[in-house]
């Protein structure tokens, strides 16, 4: 094996068909996962079938990140499954790279940022694995804001919008880990967002704002925004 590219696209998904007919022990996608390249770690993650072991937890964890995102949406899917599927999984899980999940959860592709937000929450008894959890995600949503402050009529669209999909998603699983947040922060940072002019933040803040009453002045102002997604979070509240 090595850990490069085969030749072209046409190669990687040829050699990915062939290796999804093959069956492949428990050890040998361990090693995949370790030293494969592209479709052999994709494979090797689709096809893995327990954790059993810290070892087995963080191989998989490993290629959650920095890495192609074939293999990191094949992980994402993956660990997914262990955690919702085979609840004996989480305790390996919930001791491993805390900061590793929050990356994942802000992850260029929106498939893996929501796999890893809907595993995290079932992490989150795990006091240890939350308050790192929500430290990191809490420093990329400061980062984020602080961009978009300084951002001026003249920044590259697609500079904001990078920006505000991190937020977006920061957001997102911070709905789980809001309890983990000082209250004065959780307010200022969503005093903020409740004030921006993309209306998905506006929405994912007013999903934060009804899960307390303390954010009561905030859940008024959002209660009546302009956008019908953001008014509608308060339906049932």
């Amino acid at each position: 094996m090595n850990n490069g590219f085969y030749k072209d696209l046409d190669t990687n998904f040829e050699k990915a068909c062939l290796l999804s007919r093959q069956h492949f022990s428990h050890k040998e996608l361990l090693y995949m996962l370790k030293n494969g390249n592209i479709p052999e770690k994709q494979i090797a993650a689709l096809k893995f079938d327990r954790i059993s072991s810290f070892e087995d937890a963080e191989t998989l964890i490993q290629n959650l990140t920095g890495c192609d995102g074939k293999i990191r949406e094949a992980v994402a899917l993956k660990m997914f499954q262990l955690i919702t599927e085979m609840p004996e999984t989480r305790v390996f899980f919930s001791k491993l790279s805390p900061e590793i999940f929050a990356a994942a959860a802000i992850d260029i592709n929106a498939n893996i940022c929501r796999q890893v937000a809907d595993c995290v929450k079932y992490l989150k008894s795990d006091t240890g694995f939350a308050v790192m959890y929500t430290k990191n995600i809490l420093q990329y949503i400061n980062q984020s804001l602080e961009e978009l402050n300084n951002f001026t009529p003249g920044s590259k669209k697609y500079v904001i919008n990078k920006q505000l999909f991190k937020l977006y998603w920061s957001l997102e699983t911070l709905k789980d880990f809001y309890e983990y947040v000082d209250f004065e922060m959780l307010k200022n940072i969503l005093n903020t967002t409740a004030s921006l002019s993309e209306y998905t933040i506006r929405e994912k803040t007013a999903q934060i704002a009804v899960l307390s009453d303390k954010f009561i002045e905030i859940q008024n102002k959002l209660k009546n925004d302009s956008n019908y997604y953001v008014r509608a979070c308060f339906l049932n509240h």
